[in-house]
């Protein structure tokens, strides 16, 4: 199972997006709300307060 890139939920098999860039970085995401606040919103996972990203910082 893979982690998603935004949020560090797991995505079960079957489910979610690959999106992959020219430099060959590849990102996980579980749903299009993450892919959203990645790309578009550009937003970083460790200021979102509902990632687990932002868990791990605060604690």
């Amino acid at each position: 199972m893979a982690k998603c890139s935004f949020c560090g939920e797991n995505i079960e098999k079957g489910t979610g997006k690959i999106y992959v860039k020219k430099d060959s970085k590849i990102f996980y995401f579980c749903s299009g709300k993450c892919e959203k606040n990645m790309f578009k919103l550009k937003r970083k996972p460790r200021t979102t307060r509902w990632s687990k990203h932002y868990d791990k910082q605060v604690n």
